[in-house]
């Protein structure tokens, strides 16, 4: 249920798994996914783009007792060490927030879908490390 605090938004200059957009797009979904989710969007934060780095990130994560949530624009934006995940995930719920991927279309609320997530991510880390054989 949505209070009046609303959702923060988190986007990113970085290249992705999933591609690279440009932020204005990336807000684009990040407010679309709130319309369609009926999520009340605030602002969003944008991550600068130095590799492995998640300052805007902590922040929010720090003060997500201002908001009811964050609406990431993927969730391949995450950390990919998997003991800095968790450590933003219990942090998050356990301030009874959720964290949202945009262009994945999930939401972490609890954790069942913590498990999940995790499950996603780590598939992606093997197909992205994994050279692809063709037959001639």
């Amino acid at each position: 249920m949505a209070t009046d605090k609303g959702y923060i938004g988190y986007n990113g200059a970085r290249h992705l798994a999933t591609g690279r957009a440009p932020q204005h797009i990336q807000n684009l979904v990040i407010r679309d996914y709130c319309r369609r989710h009926d999520l009340p969007f605030k602002l969003s934060a944008s991550e600068y783009a130095m590799p492995h780095c998640y300052m805007m990130l902590e922040k929010l994560v720090e003060e997500i007792g201002q908001h009811d949530g964050i609406v990431m624009y993927s969730m391949f934006m995450l950390p990919a060490r998997a003991t800095r995940r968790r450590a933003l995930y219990r942090r998050i719920l356990g301030a009874g927030a959720s964290l949202h991927a945009a262009v994945e279309d999930l939401a972490l609320a609890t954790d069942t879908d913590l498990t999940r997530w995790e499950d996603i991510l780590r598939v992606q880390a093997l197909v992205a490390n994994t050279t692809p054989v063709f037959e001639e």
